[in-house]
């Protein structure tokens, strides 16, 4: 049986979403909300969606409303967790759950008290192009990973873009160095060290983000990321026997894997079968609410990543280097 969703939000993110999840026989779109209910009238007409709320509490106040999803602009994130799981609903929040670690253990804390699920949502951490590529560095297809490189960046023209606004936690680390360092944590682990760089713009949020980790093992990470940079995805695992290169590593829509290998003449290219994974994290959280399969992303990865967007933003705003706790 499908688990029936509700929306908080008509943000632009959306239709990524419900292009991912329409065809899910796993995944209801039962009900939408806004703070304006003749936009989420208009917007459920649009989409086909069988319920409107002109307010989030009433979408939350649905008795079949069993797990949301919640694109708000990142400073309401753990607001509107705390308050949909509280009223007993499985969340699914945008990336990033919060630039600050104490308020992702408070959201967690809830979820556990409330019995409910909660989730980041990564969604290229569902991507087989994701999971094919943790699997190929276990299987050491470079040998020792020692440096790992990542890149994400366009440029957001639009002053008004939620994402230029300080106000409501926007930022370059946080829309899109928030991917660099989820895939690098992904490869090597919590950071012990790291340092950071940032130009500001907008009202006063970082244009440009760029930042190095330091993991154990002597792995370190290189990124940068910007709003005001040319667009640019990368992701690159460098190890002492050849280099794992994702051309598309966070969209994920023209997946593959390039390994170049020292002691090889030609690089190989293992192409991989195209998959929503928008689609797949959805159907990941409404299979863990129907008991049949775990969370892939639970709280320790998502506590994880506050840390490390914490620490980078400190190190940034003090010009140093900042250790974290193991």
């Amino acid at each position: 049986m499908a688990v029936k969703w509700g929306i908080v939000s008509t943000a632009h993110i959306n239709r990524l979403f419900l292009a991912g999840v329409r065809e899910s026989p796993d995944v209801k779109i039962l009900a939408v909300a806004s703070r304006d209910a003749r936009r989420a009238e208009d917007y459920a007409r649009k989409n086909g969606i069988e319920r409107a709320y002109g307010s989030y509490d009433a979408l939350l106040a649905d008795p079949d409303v069993e797990a949301v999803y919640i694109s708000l602009p990142n400073s309401m994130h753990i607001d509107m967790t705390v308050r949909a799981l509280e009223a007993g609903k499985h969340v699914l929040c945008e990336k990033p759950l919060s630039r600050r670690a104490a308020e992702v253990e408070r959201a967690f804390d809830v979820a556990e008290r409330q019995d409910r699920l909660l989730m980041e949502a990564f969604m290229y951490r569902h991507n087989p192009q994701t999971r094919l590529l943790t699997e190929l560095v276990a299987q050491q297809a470079v040998g020792r990973v020692r440096v790992i490189r990542a890149v994400f960046g366009f440029v957001a023209h639009d002053p008004a873009n939620v994402r230029l606004i300080a106000g409501l936690d926007g930022g370059a680390l946080m829309d899109v160095g928030c991917y660099c360092v989820s895939g690098s944590r992904l490869i090597a682990g919590e950071p012990e060290r790291v340092m950071g760089e940032q130009a500001l713009g907008g009202d006063g949020v970082d244009v440009a983000f760029a930042g190095v980790m330091r993991f154990r093992g002597d792995i370190s990470a290189h990124f940068d990321a910007g709003l005001a940079l040319a667009s640019r995805d990368l992701l690159e695992i460098v190890g002492d026997q050849g280099t794992l290169r994702l051309t598309d590593p966070w969209h994920c829509r023209r997946p593959g894997i390039d390994l170049l290998r020292e002691d090889e003449d030609k690089d190989e290219r293992i192409e991989i079968e195209p998959a929503n994974s928008y689609r797949l994290e959805a159907e990941n959280m409404s299979a863990a609410i129907r008991g049949e399969a775990p969370l892939l992303l639970a709280r320790a990865d998502a506590v994880g990543q506050a840390k490390a967007i914490e620490a980078l933003y400190e190190a940034a705003d003090n010009g140093r280097a900042v250790r974290l706790c193991s």
